[in-house]
Parts: C-alpha cells; sequence; structure tokens
C-alpha cells in the first residue's frame, strides 16, 4: 500500500470521520475502508491507501480514451491504480476497478512527467479505474504537469463533489465522462447508485465554469439503457445541457465481469441511437467497440469530411485550424494545431 494523508474530509466525534470527495459521503469508524476500497480511516485520520501507486499505464493514441476532438493524433501517457466509487456489475477494467490495492508500481507526480516526455507523449490521463478517488495524486501531479506545457485528461464517471471539482478541475484540460443513461436504470441496478443529479452537474461545472473540454461516452448496455425512450432522452440532455457540438460517443457493450449473461449490444441498436441522436441535432456522434463504427468527423454544416478514422488510427486530417477548411464553419476541437 501507498499510506499518504488525504485532503476533503471531516472529522467527527468518537475518532470517525467523513470523506467528502465522491457523493457517497463515506461516514468511517476508526479502522473502517470507504466503499472505493482505497480511503481508510486510521487513527482518527483519513488517509489514502494508493496515492502514487499505479497498476497500470500505456502510451496510448488520445483517441483511444476515447477523445475524438482534444489534440488528434497526439500520444497520452495513460496510468490509473485501483479502486472505485462505482461497483459497475459490467465493468470492462473490474480487475483493478473491484480489487484490492496490492501489486503495483509507485510512480512519484515528478516521474510522471518524467516518463511521459520520455515517451514523446503530449499529456497525461488518469484512466483505467475512477481517478476521483485517486485525487490527492492527481492533484499532484496534474499541477506540475499543466505547469511543464502537457495537457491533462481525467476518464472519469463523474461521480464527484464538488468540493472535490473545485480543487481538480482548474488544472484539467480534458473532462471525457461515461455517461451510462439519463433515466438512471443501469446507476441503480448495476452501478449502486441511486441519484444521478451529482454527475449531471459535476460534467457542467466542468464545461462552464473550468472550460474544460468535455466528451461523453455512453456503453449501451441491453436490458439497461438501450430503450429507444433512453437513448432520446440522453442525446437530448447532451444537446440542451451541453451543446449540440458535444461529441457523444455510443460504444458497444461486450459481457465482463457480472454481466456474462448478456449478449453484446446489436449493432442494429447503435445504428438506431445514432439516427435518434442525429435526428436531435447532435453534430458529432461516433459509434464505437465494432468494426466499420462510424468513426469519422464531418462539417456539421458543409458535410465536409475533416478527419478519417480506422479505430485510433488517424488516415487523414484536412483541419489546419479549428473552421472546416471549405465553408469555415468553427469546428468544436482543441489542439488541432499540434498535429
Amino acid at each position: 500500500m501507498n499510506v499518504h494523508d488525504a485532503i476533503l474530509y471531516a472529522h467527527l466525534q468518537n475518532n470517525k470521520v467523513r470523506c467528502l470527495v465522491c457523493p457517497r459521503l463515506c461516514t468511517l469508524y476508526e479502522g473502517e475502508t470507504g466503499y472505493c476500497g482505497v480511503r481508510k480511516n486510521i487513527s482518527g485520520e483519513l488517509k489514502t491507501l494508493i496515492y502514487s501507486l499505479v497498476s497500470s499505464a500505456a502510451v496510448d493514441p488520445i483517441e483511444k480514451k476515447p477523445l475524438f476532438h482534444f489534440f488528434p493524433g497526439s500520444r497520452v501517457f495513460s496510468v490509473g491504480t485501483f479502486g472505485c466509487n462505482f461497483r459497475c456489475l459490467g465493468c470492462q477494467n473490474w480487475q483493478i476497478a473491484c480489487s484490492q490495492p496490492t501489486g503495483g508500481e509507485d510512480i512519484s507526480p515528478e516521474y510522471l512527467l518524467e516518463l511521459a516526455k520520455r515517451y514523446s507523449c503530449r499529456g497525461v490521463a488518469w484512466t483505467y479505474n475512477e481517478p476521483t478517488i485517486w485525487i490527492e495524486y492527481v492533484l499532484d501531479s496534474a499541477k506540475i504537469i499543466k505547469k511543464s506545457g502537457l495537457y491533462t485528461v481525467m476518464v472519469t464517471n463523474g461521480y464527484i463533489t464538488l468540493k472535490a471539482l473545485d480543487l481538480i478541475a482548474p488544472y484539467i484540460d480534458a473532462y471525457r465522462v461515461d455517461l451510462k443513461g439519463i433515466r438512471g436504470k443501469y446507476y441503480r441496478e448495476a452501478a449502486n447508485v441511486d441519484d444521478i443529479k451529482p454527475i449531471l452537474l459535476a460534467i457542467k461545472t466542468a464545461k462552464y465554469k473550468y472550460n474544460c473540454h468535455v466528451e461523453i461516452v455512453t456503453n449501451v448496455v441491453p436490458g439497461y439503457n438501450d430503450s429507444s425512450e433512453e437513448i432520446t432522452e440522453t442525446a437530448s440532455w447532451i444537446k440542451n445541457e451541453l451543446g449540440p457540438d458535444t461529441p457523444w460517443h455510443i460504444t458497444r457493450f461486450f459481457p465482463q465481469y457480472e454481466l456474462l449473461s448478456l449478449v453484446p449490444t446489436p449493432i442494429e441498436k447503435l445504428n438506431e441511437a445514432y439516427r435518434i441522436a442525429k435526428e436531435i441535432g447532435l453534430n458529432f456522434v461516433y459509434t464505437g467497440n465494432l468494426v466499420g463504427g462510424r468513426e469519422n468527423t464531418y462539417c456539421p454544416v458543409c458535410g465536409e469530411l475533416l478527419i478519417e478514422r480506422n479505430g485510433y488510427e488517424i488516415l487523414r486530417n484536412e483541419l489546419k485550424s479549428d473552421k472546416c477548411p471549405k465553408c469555415g464553419a468553427k469546428i468544436n476541437i482543441k489542439g488541432i494545431n499540434y498535429v
């Protein structure tokens, strides 16, 4: 374990503490660990057990996050740790998100920056498990990474308190959120989250208060969030609350963890979701986790092909700025001049 003083908690009577990092607001007696499995009351003080403990690290294309409108074609140094404040039945990374913090490698914030530069990465992403519960490390490392001129990315479920978001968001450039459906069925039945309002508020706060670049991913899970009505409502929320130029990645579910009895999302359902989103007025809709998905970026005004992709690989990029080279329409894309 990598024990370190935690931030954002309250001292209570009888040596109890209350964690203030995520909306679960776990109240812990001495010796107890929070829902996330990595924040513990030790002698009346809240500690993180994973401060600089890295379970997974890789050099990824930014498109793998997926982020299609943020420094396209760049490489990002990706790191994750252990634990999560969700318990998703279909978790794709359950081996680390639903396990105890054992093993791993100690990577200090300074060494993380060194690794990113060594491998010619344009930025760093905290991903693979939920970075909110890693906030002490993410905050310390994001500060020095941004100061160095590299970009910062949180790949998150968005389940964070505004107190925690106010601390971390000033140092985050891209906030890529898994929105698992606007009706909340998946959250209630598969993630043990009763109220999705904090997630929706966090997304809007990151975008409008802190000017983070926001892209949304919805993994379409059969029987949980795949109804036409929910897809319609989710697309409508994105358009109305985040704007029609917000990229929405609609991805195919494959059975994992405790949802092995399900079938992969039918491709017809993804195609239907794409049609619904476009009819509602979302300008940048992508389908992923399947061969032949809709991965290219087109100008929403004149239809010009701007970025052609094959999976995570960019085959052609016609953008020289954030404007369509054919009609001049402004495109919601950051970092295009890097490529």
